[in-house]
């Protein structure tokens, strides 16, 4: 083979493999600053189980990052899907918050759990004195979200 179609060839090879590297650098992008979330003035759960906490946690967190909810159904492809197990204290500060199942994308994790954090404090669990609830979060490559538990499901 000459060497001009050569390297007419390895010119698209490499223009390839930047313009992916480039895509998947701005998907990254996304995740290198946490938000900041809206004060909410949390009212206090009258939930009587860690199942039904979950609930009042989800709304606090939609209503803290209203930014960053994905609107409507989710594409058939996430860019990162992970489970959280969150413990918050009577006064409904946060005591640990744990990944149970991380995302393939490891940029995702640590922005979830900061943001976890951030959003806090949650709404005591009047009923309970502490609460430990778990949530699996549905992020978009864009950087928006959705909790399985007020999903509008998936495509």
């Amino acid at each position: 083979m000459p060497f001009a179609p050569r390297l007419a060839h390895w010119m698209r090879v490499l223009m390839l493999l930047l313009a992916a590297a480039w895509a998947a650098g701005a998907a990254q992008a996304q995740f290198a600053m946490v938000p900041s979330p809206l004060p909410s003035g949390a009212a206090p759960s009258e939930a009587d189980s860690d199942a039904a906490y979950r609930t009042d946690a989800a709304k606090h967190l939609y209503a803290s990052y209203p930014m960053r909810i994905y609107k409507g159904r989710m594409p058939p492809l996430l860019y990162g899907v992970m489970i959280v197990e969150t413990e918050v204290d009577a006064q409904g500060q946060i005591l640990d918050v744990r990944v149970r199942r991380p995302p393939a994308a490891p940029e995702v994790g640590p922005w979830v759990v900061s943001m976890i954090r951030k959003a806090g404090p949650f709404p005591p669990p009047a009923k309970l004195g502490k609460a430990t609830y778990t949530d699996i979060w549905l992020v978009h490559k864009s950087g928006n979200f959705q909790l399985d538990t007020l999903t509008e499901g998936q495509n």
